[in-house]
């Protein structure tokens, strides 16, 4: 017993083998975060030395960066001070903006909407353009769309919650916009998000796309839907899928999740799913899809080719979502694996 414990008396006591607890930047980033959230005056601190991202009514400020490409405008407290005086605002707009995150450097990043302004005269001064985050999606690099949705969608949270649902009461926002506060029920409110399944499925050899009337002309994506009160993941899917298309799906595997600002803050949990080749005759409910069909990987790889929406005046093109969406994940896997 002594000979098996001697290693362990060697690590414990020997002066070479201290202990020390690591700390990542991760680490010290969602720290950092969670500090501005519970602390209004480091908050306040963070915001004047922080970045901030316009919006006009929910649509964000955005700059071409390369022909084709956007991206978000990120001001200085300063430079959102200046734009705001010389468009007839005091200032006091500043206090409602909304925390979304920090950056790798460090630098806490907020979000305004500065709706009670002219958007001409702020996109000048700015020397930007407010485009309507639909159409921004397919324009803005894959690493900063997520940033300028998670802004719209706190922006939005916070429009719409304004009142106490028990109360009636107007509710009261901390300094990060991480949650309001009822002051007669106290009653907290935090951002929620919609869960949403969305699922490739396939035969073997196609997989399965749909498209809702309201998508932009040619653009197919994955099937989705709402989460019901009191289902799980796999039960969800596998309705969704028997409402659409009138398939019963095997072998469910989950691949990610995604936050989708649309309609409203969705939280999309990603999967793939199979049917047997035997039973894979669609039977679409037209009240949910307006098409959906089976697609081989010649003609997955063919859409993906496809790098930005037809125009109006170009043949129609089937098209899929842009790389950032987690549908455009799924289908690259799925072409990968084949």
């Amino acid at each position: 017993m002594s000979a098996l414990l001697k290693p362990l008396r060697s690590f414990l006591f020997a002066e070479h083998h201290s202990l020390t607890r690591f700390c990542s930047s991760f680490v010290s980033r969602m720290r950092y975060i969670n500090r501005l959230k519970e602390n209004d005056a480091a908050c306040v601190s963070a915001l004047q030395s922080g970045s901030i991202f316009l919006f006009h009514h929910l649509i964000p400020l955005l700059q071409c960066s390369d022909p084709g490409t956007f991206r978000p405008v990120a001001l200085s407290y300063s430079e959102v001070q200046s734009v705001l005086q010389r468009a007839g605002s005091d200032g006091s707009l500043l206090k409602e903006s909304v925390l979304i995150g920090c950056s790798e450097q460090n630098q806490a990043q907020f979000c305004l909407d500065v709706g009670e302004l002219d958007p001409a005269a702020v996109a000048e001064e700015c020397k930007g353009t407010f485009m309507e985050l639909r159409k921004a999606f397919f324009l803005l690099a894959g690493a900063e769309a997520p940033l300028v949705a998670k802004a719209q969608a706190l922006l939005r949270w916070h429009q719409i919650n304004k009142f106490c649902g028990a109360t009636g009461q107007l509710t009261q926002r901390n300094q990060a916009g991480s949650h309001r506060v009822c002051n007669s029920s106290s009653n907290v409110y935090y951002p929620k998000m919609s869960p949403v399944v969305i699922v490739l499925v396939s035969d073997g050899k196609r997989c399965l796309l749909g498209r809702q009337s309201s998508f932009p002309r040619g653009l197919y994506s994955a099937l989705a839907g709402f989460c019901d009160m009191g289902e799980t993941l796999e039960e969800a899917l596998r309705r969704e899928v028997a409402e659409e298309v009138g398939l019963e799906v095997q072998n469910i595997i989950y691949s990610s999740s995604q936050h989708w600002p649309f309609p409203h803050s969705s939280f999309m949990l990603a999967c793939h799913a199979t049917v047997s080749p035997a039973h894979s005759q669609l039977d679409v409910d037209h009240l949910e899809l307006e098409d959906a069909r089976w697609f081989t990987e010649e003609e997955i790889t063919c859409a993906l080719q496809v790098k930005a929406p037809p125009r109006r005046d170009q043949p129609p093109t089937v098209w899929l979502p842009p790389k950032h969406a987690v549908a455009h994940r799924l289908i690259t896997e799925w072409r990968d694996q084949q």
